[in-house]
């Protein structure tokens, strides 16, 4: 059951990092309540990737793919304890 709640909880943030990867493809919908929810509790974590590799040119941001892979990482070593 704890498994469970932890697994969807990596999920649900999993989820809300794509959506801000996707929703920033589209700047009118960034002032959107919902884009700007997404970006108040994802950014904090993105902005940590941010520090350790910057923006290649600007404009390229990698930090979303070190979230991904942390997440998954994280969930794992997690569900290990767990269970």
């Amino acid at each position: 059951m704890l498994a469970n709640i932890i697994h969807l909880i990596f999920v649900s943030y999993t989820v809300m990092l794509f959506i801000r990867v996707v929703g920033s493809w589209f700047p009118n919908y960034q002032h959107h309540p919902f884009m700007r929810f997404v970006y108040h509790y994802t950014e904090p974590y993105l902005a940590f990737f941010r520090k350790i590799i910057p923006p290649l040119g600007g404009v390229l941001d990698l930090s979303p793919i070190l979230g991904f892979l942390l997440l998954g990482i994280l969930e794992r070593i997690i569900l290990l304890i767990v269970t």
